[in-house]
């Protein structure tokens, strides 16, 4: 497998064909000369890597480590990646801790420069996540919305055992980019959303769950059930503002209001 994966078909339906094939897909994928050369690569020099300042220096590892976050984009900010990484993690006024983009935190912790000492299958896991992340990368070439709603899923089924309140784990989604896209896109938020002050937002995004997913809280917005409900409303949404036909999409999206 090489070069973009094209569904052939979008919406709701090329979502239901990404699920059914994911599995199948990302094993192929794992075997692309490319991903292994990458893979491979971070797998055998990681382990020698004890500082932040030889992961940026070095463009593979660097590559490799920032796209298995979704940080691909920053590859050319290398002395802000060493800072981000050199950050102490016990400090709430730390660097990375006052990021709002959590992705950078979650980085930095699983390399740990800042304070304890990385874990021991660090090349397995972050390998894992970026075979994972370049399936949603290629997905997203040929249709950016089903990458949006890859990420989003993967990363509420990670809030799902996490101990954070749920008022910090939606400032984490209102600070993450993509994720705060598909949520955007669900409950039909234009960008100005986005100038109003942050406890605004907050108790909109809150609402607004409540009203088009029947709750606010994590514990029910990660179960697989609310996941497909957010993605859904996400992709009609996105489908009606992008297709020529939406007369098509509109009756979908009512029945979804009155879901």
């Amino acid at each position: 497998m090489s070069g973009p994966i094209s569904i052939g078909v979008g919406g709701i339906a090329g979502w239901r064909i990404v699920q059914r094939n994911e599995a199948r897909q990302i094993q192929s994928l794992s075997k692309d000369p490319i991903v292994q050369r990458s893979t491979t690569y971070f797998q055998d020099n990681i382990a020698r890597t004890t500082k932040a300042e030889e992961l940026v220096k070095d463009y593979r590892l660097l590559s490799t480590a920032l796209s298995a976050f979704g940080l691909e984009a920053e590859i050319a900010n290398k002395a802000f990646i060493q800072k981000v990484l050199e950050s102490d993690l016990t400090d709430k006024k730390s660097l990375v801790n006052r990021l709002a983009d959590k992705r950078y935190l979650k980085m930095a912790e699983a390399f740990s420069f800042g304070s304890a000492k990385p874990a021991d299958n660090l090349g397995e896991t972050v390998s894992k996540a970026f075979v994972q992340r370049e399936f949603e990368r290629r997905i997203g070439q040929g249709d950016e919305t089903l990458r949006f709603a890859l990420n989003a899923r993967r990363e509420l089924q990670e809030m799902r055992n996490r101990a954070s309140s749920d008022k910090t784990l939606w400032y984490e989604v209102l600070g993450n980019p993509p994720m705060r896209k598909v949520f955007e896109g669900a409950f039909g938020f234009d960008k100005a959303y986005g100038r109003l002050p942050i406890d605004r937002q907050y108790e909109e995004f809150t609402r607004a769950a409540e009203r088009t997913l029947g709750s606010s809280s994590f514990k029910d917005l990660s179960q697989p059930e609310a996941i497909d409900r957010l993605v859904q409303n996400y992709m009609v949404r996105a489908q009606v503002s992008t297709s020529p036909a939406q007369n098509r999409y509109s009756a979908a999206l009512t029945l979804l209001r009155r879901g």
